[in-house]
């Protein structure tokens, strides 16, 4: 049993959902841990070809959980995760259906496909709060471009479905989006295992993700997220109710 986590089976792979509404999905260390388990089971399983990774109740994801201890551990445990959806000899979809904002923009970055609901918005929220999306541009310039990643980090302006897929964050946009991942990996579903490992491993190592970009993301957030402008938004939005441009 997972407390944060839904899995069920879908043909050809299986639909992770994650479930924790009552905090509008966002991450905590028992959500990655519970995640990082499931990608290494589906890893080891044959059958598997296809990972669908959604959200519940019209949230896909709001990042990190504010009440979660920021700690390097933490951001390790969230960066090995993004490594992992991107390197998994595995299909990897983001199916996003409502608002995916920081941290949750990492998530379906670092899929190979993202589909996405007309009423679906994306933001970068950090530098409101103090921070920045240090774990999630490596990935999102990859899939957008340094440009548009670094308008959307200063701007932290909501843009909607269609504004995303026109920037190519979303793959694609429609109402079913079951038919519509179906049509995407038709083929895909034909190509060995073997063979997507080495595709992504390939890709990887023509872009500038490394080691040492890593371990720099994670001591930015760290940092930056214990810095005291950061903890006092924090604890204004925990006791108020009030996001920091609200006072």
């Amino acid at each position: 049993m997972m407390k944060t986590l839904l899995v069920d089976g879908i043909q050809g792979g299986i639909e992770v959902t994650l479930n924790r509404p009552e905090y509008r999905n966002s991450i905590n260390q028992e959500l990655l841990q519970e995640l990082a388990w499931v990608l290494q089971r589906a890893e080891q399983e044959p059958a598997i070809k296809l990972i669908v990774l959604q959200g519940m109740n019209g949230i896909f994801c709001t990042g990190m959980d504010f009440r979660e201890q920021a700690s390097p551990e933490l951001f390790s445990l969230y960066m090995n995760i993004i490594k992992t959806l991107s390197l998994t000899p595995k299909i990897t979809v983001a199916k996003v259906d409502g608002q995916a904002t920081a941290g949750g923009l990492g998530l379906l970055a670092a899929c190979d496909l993202v589909v996405a609901t007309p009423r679906s918005q994306f933001s970068l929220s950090e530098a409101l709060w103090g921070a920045l999306p240090s774990m999630v541009l490596p990935y999102l310039i990859r899939r957008i471009g340094y440009q548009r990643a670094y308008a959307l980090t200063l701007t932290t302006q909501v843009i909607t479905a269609q504004e995303a897929r026109e920037m190519q964050l979303v793959d694609e946009v429609g109402e079913d989006l079951s038919q519509i991942i179906q049509r995407l990996t038709s083929r895909t579903m034909y190509v060995n295992e073997s063979t997507l490992r080495e595709m992504k491993q390939y890709f990887r190592r023509m872009w500038l993700i490394n080691e040492q970009l890593e371990k720099l993301a994670v001591e930015t957030t760290a940092r930056l997220m214990n810095d005291p402008l950061f903890q006092q938004n924090v604890r204004h939005f925990l006791e108020s109710g009030k996001y920091p441009w609200q006072k």
